[in-house]
């Protein structure tokens, strides 16, 4: 049965550099910075606290007067997770507390999917809690810029990769042309919820091989034998932005909205 979803702190981490896009959370889209933008969502979701982890003071300079929280974090951080443990050891949140790590590149979260990660959270005894969405076509699936996911019938992760998962292996030694029917093919969206104790534990947990192969902070919480709860988007999630052409895209994106 759903649950109501629970209060919930919204943590954004920001960082400055970027080697693909300099300054990304000072970048404006229809003349509002991304981080700006980035709040904004988070405030709409109705978070109790919006929290901006941020490495650089012109990114906090950005950030004033728009009724969030800001918190100075090391520049040496591995992960966003990291940078938010760094958040929730600072102001002592209590271990309960459920903290949504929304990304900082992600200027078009839905206020919906910001909700039901929180509530994915609550509805599950696992540590930490994440989103996903079913892949649309061959593209997409062969994409490694595309994290893909298995989960188990209980809803759990049970891997993600950069590469084609699962590997439909009869449809594919006949035609690789098409999305083969029947096989939950999801891609990952990196929207997180995790209870306040088990992310001040995270900057704990030691690099695993599987996280530096493939790139991806979440293979560190199942390498370390920590659960994952997976849920379907009620809303979906435009691309966040990396690079310049992302960027020209949001900008497209935003002028064909109401």
């Amino acid at each position: 049965m759903s649950v109501q979803v629970p209060p919930f702190i919204v943590a954004i981490p920001a960082r400055y550099g970027s080697t693909r896009l300099p300054a990304k959370p000072l970048r404006r889209i229809a003349g509002v910075p991304m981080v700006v933008r980035v709040a904004e969502r988070a405030l709409q979701a109705g978070a109790s606290r919006v929290v901006v982890a941020v490495d650089d003071p012109r990114v906090a300079d950005a950030l004033s007067g728009q009724g969030v929280d800001i918190c100075m974090t090391r520049s040496d951080h591995a992960s966003g997770s990291d940078r938010l443990a760094e958040c929730a050891s600072h102001y002592g949140w209590a271990d309960d507390v459920i903290v949504v790590n929304l990304q900082g590149d992600e200027p078009f979260a839905p206020a919906a999917g910001i909700r039901e990660v929180a509530r994915a959270l609550a509805e599950d005894d696992a540590p930490m809690a994440t989103l996903a969405t079913p892949i649309a076509d061959m593209h997409e699936l062969f994409d490694p810029n595309a994290v893909k996911l298995v989960r188990s019938v209980s809803g759990r992760a049970l891997y993600f990769s950069r590469a084609p998962l699962p590997w439909a292996r009869d449809a594919f030694a006949a035609n690789r042309d098409a999305l083969p029917q029947g096989v939950p093919f999801l891609r990952h969206i990196g929207i997180y919820a995790y209870r306040a104790g088990f992310l001040k534990r995270y900057a704990g947990l030691g690099r695993t091989p599987l996280e530096q192969a493939e790139s991806l902070e979440q293979l560190r919480v199942l390498e370390h034998g920590h659960a994952i709860a997976v849920r379907l988007t009620p809303e979906p999630f435009p691309p966040g932005i990396d690079t310049e052409a992302d960027l020209a895209r949001a900008e497209q994106w935003l002028a064909t909205q109401p």
